[in-house]
């Protein structure tokens, strides 16, 4: 890993949100967010993943000539129907040369395409190099930012992390991916439709169909998310040859705190303390970038260094399940000029929120 970005907008305070009567009191209580990232209206999720691209692409000291691939991944509009974004990406940030893929699989996205990045980076020449970002704006009126999933309250923002041959600050030990794709049917709904809908996404009333519906329900369900997460986290230590207490950080889909728990707790049996709930809990839930975002603000913030073993573990509805072990080889220089700048706004009342 040679560079990461992140371009995060202004944080908007859940409180505000409750107060506006967006979001339920006692969902709030139980998901104890302080704040979610929210971009304007006239900002486009690809112009997002260009500047967090060309943060990373900077901070690797690689030129974009080296780069020759680029996935660009996404869960949400991108700003224009029938468009190649992952072009749009790739172009202002590398150049036109750079062949760039899109890659949807929900909230798996950034991870999967992390695996298939480095697999095309290993095959390739010593100085072969890949890109892979995210981006996301969620808008209404399909959108209901507070309120479209329990548990989860969505957060604007882009990603992108940067691997090289030739070296970086971190070493990808390890990736491994597990599926069940039966569980697509989880959030399918009542059916196929001719054209998209305007109306506001309703996923619980999805998940409530097939609950009504399957013959197992929504536990067999979880039991068999649950099932398939461990089986990978498993496979992913064994190849990275570490175990759970061997990793220092743990990186998970951003959410409130009761389904945090859930997933960290009981799913991986690790105290909350371990993973990134202190920064989900200021930004929201960024789809397909919560992993790259995370890792980035622990290595901006100096949380993990040196030698540091981190688990990236990504989940998507379909279902699929894509994890990974990164080592920290070095403190990167730009990690330390990007830790005290965000101490400054912090402390200045400007960007990120403190409780």
């Amino acid at each position: 890993m040679a560079g990461t970005g992140a371009r995060l907008p202004e944080p908007v305070p859940a409180r505000t949100a409750v107060e506006a009567g967006l979001y339920d009191p006692e969902q709030a209580a139980a998901d104890d967010l302080v704040s979610v990232r929210v971009a304007s209206e006239d900002t486009a999720p690809p112009d997002m993943a260009v500047e967090a691209a060309t943060t990373a692409l900077k901070r690797s000291g690689l030129d974009a000539e080296d780069v020759e691939l680029l996935v660009h991944t996404c869960i949400w509009f991108q700003g224009v129907e029938m468009w190649p974004a992952a072009s749009y990406v790739a172009g202002h940030a590398l150049g036109r040369h750079v062949p760039a893929f899109g890659m949807r699989q929900e909230c798996n996205a950034c991870l999967g395409a992390l695996e298939l990045a480095a697999r095309h980076v290993q095959s390739g020449p010593a100085n072969a190099a890949a890109m892979v970002t995210s981006a996301d704006r969620f808008g209404e009126p399909q959108i209901q930012r507070w309120s479209s999933e329990p548990g989860f309250v969505y957060g604007d923002g882009a990603t992108a992390l940067l691997l090289s041959r030739r070296g970086g600050f971190a070493r990808l030990l390890a990736t491994v991916t597990g599926a069940d794709n039966s569980l697509e049917a989880v959030l399918r709904g009542t059916g196929f439709r001719p054209r998209p809908t305007e109306d506001p996404l309703d996923l619980p009333g999805r998940v409530e169909h097939f609950v009504r519906t399957s013959s197992g329900g929504f536990r067999t369900a979880t039991e068999r998310v649950t099932a398939v997460v461990r089986e990978v986290v498993a496979s992913v230590l064994h190849e990275a040859g570490t175990d759970m207490d061997g990793i220092a950080r743990i990186v998970v889909p951003a959410s409130g705190r009761s389904r945090m728990d859930w997933q960290v707790r009981q799913m991986l049996g690790v105290p909350l303390e371990k993973s990134t709930w202190d920064f989900a809990r200021r930004t929201g839930h960024l789809g397909a970038g919560d992993q790259f975002a995370g890792f980035n603000d622990l290595v901006e913030t100096g949380q993990v260094r040196a030698g540091d073993k981190v688990l990236l573990v990504g989940g998507g509805s379909g279902f699929s399940c894509t994890c990974a072990v990164v080592e920290m080889t070095e403190d990167p220089r730009w990690a330390t000029e990007a830790g005290a700048t965000a101490d400054r706004r912090a402390a200045n009342g400007d960007g990120e929120v403190v409780a």
